[in-house]
């Protein structure tokens, strides 16, 4: 579509064309023939443009393809008329220049669909040289329209200036966001170049189910993450704490049965998580540590969970010890049953409520709202929201931000079950309906009601300011639990998520004590 009709314009130039190209500009000339080189190449070498199925992003290669169906329109025009240097310069549909704009368009959108950087740069590149080129010999050529008045231009101009701002915004973010992807994936590329750093869907029990496996070496030993939630996958994000694990460990991320790409991936064959249940996520667990234990050569695996994950993982420890070397629960789940953690939670805010002198009624009335009627997100979330007054961690960062937007690994599935998690804020009940069985069983956990006697080391990390799965609980539990070697670290002023707050401190303690 570019090309052809460019080597049919070699014989059916307008006579006067060459007269202008005298005149051109040097330097926007390098920036043409350099986007050029660019663009053409890249556009033949990556597979990072092939269609992928219908996705969030098939709208923009639509885009990209309508730009060049117009370009097609503007040749096929051009070759029907006299072929003068005013026919040459016409626009369609309000795009000037449209023989030189368009296919810039659509190779800029056809970077942004592929996520290359490459390309989008190339893009810029050629749209500088080319579009600035051709605007110049369109103002040689064409007379200058009368200008208008200058109330009404600035009047005109505004909307259109809010417009181009907006759309500079957008895209600018989108550019950045892309090149930092791009260059986080060539640097993990070198980085693991003699270890695995691998994205695959692997068979357990009769379902198709997404894992991401890094490491330096593929003989360390191995470890199993496990995502909280129920539901809340974090593999996409996970990397920028865990690369300070995978010089000793090789680690395996899963997006667990009925979500995340996971969910995606089987939603023709189970689009109500009618196979969800904790039962069913155990042998899925299960099936996953076999085909670690056969395909990295290990007699034992490690299990890590965090948050939700830590209520797996920890009850596929005490049911497979003979598979596992070590237990570590980042933010261990203890007891949920009859609403225990958020009371316990709401009961310590409202005293310091009061002991601030605080107007506590509207926390009393969340409160009421959450115990006395069925769980939803949002009515948890409201408690949340009056209750983190009271609870703020006091180490602030949190490397997980940054990652996720430059994240190597997250595709449009990843987004699109994230923003169903969102979509529970609001109102909508889609998540919750999809993890209806595992929600279930979270809210009547009791880890006191099964055995208390690990047959593997077990390690707790907390933040010492967590309230979302509180230290106080666990440090109760950890006190009555049995293992050949138990610990329980704290990691001072962090939240709920330590590993993502200080991940060098918390990596290292894992280290040691899985090392000892």
């Amino acid at each position: 579509m570019l090309l052809v009709p460019n080597f049919i314009w070699m014989k059916n130039k307008p006579k006067d064309y060459e007269e202008y190209v005298h005149h051109e500009n040097k330097v926007l000339l390098f920036f043409e023939r350099a986007g050029q080189f660019i663009v053409t190449p890249v556009a033949l070498i990556f597979s990072d443009f092939n269609f992928k199925g219908w996705n969030f992003w098939c709208p923009v290669l639509i885009v990209s393809f309508l730009c060049m169906v117009l370009y097609e329109i503007f040749w096929i025009r051009y070759f029907k008329s006299e072929k003068t240097m005013e026919d040459f310069y016409r626009g369609i549909i309000g795009i000037p220049v449209a023989g030189a704009t368009l296919p810039v368009i659509a190779f800029f959108l056809l970077g942004i669909y592929g996520g290359n950087g490459i390309m989008i740069i190339g893009s810029i590149i050629l749209g500088i040289g080319h579009i600035g080129i051709h605007l110049a010999h369109r103002k040689e050529v064409c007379e200058p329209k009368p200008k208008k008045h200058i109330v009404r231009r600035i009047l005109v101009g505004i909307p259109k200036v809010i417009v181009s701002m907006v759309l500079i915004i957008v895209f600018g973010f989108s550019v950045v966001v892309i090149i930092g992807r791009n260059i986080n994936q060539i640097k993990r590329t070198i980085d693991y170049n003699d270890g695995i750093n691998k994205s695959e869907y692997v068979m357990l029990n009769g379902q198709e189910q997404y894992i991401l496996t890094m490491g330096h070496d593929i003989s360390n030993p191995v470890i199993i993450l496990l995502h909280g939630g129920p539901g809340v996958p974090s593999t996409w994000g996970d990397y920028c704490w865990l690369d300070y694990m995978t010089d000793d460990y090789t680690v395996i991320c899963w997006d667990q049965r009925g979500c995340g790409r996971t969910y995606y991936h089987n939603v023709n064959t189970d689009p109500d998580n009618n196979t969800v249940s904790f039962e069913q996520a155990i042998d899925d667990l299960d099936a996953l540590v076999d085909y670690a234990r056969k395909t990295y050569g290990q007699e034992k695996v490690i299990i890590m969970g965090h948050s939700y994950g830590t209520l797996l993982g920890s009850q596929y420890v005490l049911e497979y010890p003979e598979k596992v070397s070590g237990y570590v629960g980042v933010g261990q789940e203890v007891i949920e049953e009859d609403m225990y953690a958020y009371t316990y939670v709401y009961e310590d805010a409202l005293a310091k409520a009061k002991e601030a002198g605080d107007d506590t009624t509207e926390m009393e009335k969340a409160y009421e709202t959450l115990i006395n009627s069925p769980f939803d997100v949002a009515d948890t979330s409201a408690l949340d929201n009056l209750t983190a007054k009271y609870h703020q961690p006091r180490v602030t960062e949190d490397v997980s931000t940054v990652a996720s937007i430059f994240s190597p690994y997250i595709g449009v599935d990843d987004m699109r079950w994230q923003f169903l998690i969102l979509s529970s804020l609001n109102g909508s009940t889609a998540y919750e309906e999809l993890e209806s069985s595992l929600i279930e069983y979270l809210l009547s956990f009791n880890a006191y009601k099964r055995s208390t006697d690990f047959q593997v080391p077990v390690l707790f990390v907390s933040g010492s300011d967590d309230w979302s799965c509180p230290v106080g609980p666990i440090e109760e539990y950890c006190g009555v639990i049995t293992a050949p070697k138990k610990e329980m670290y704290l990691v001072d002023g962090c939240g709920h998520s330590p590993q993502m707050q200080l991940p060098e401190e918390c990596c290292q303690v894992i280290k040691s004590f899985l090392g000892q």
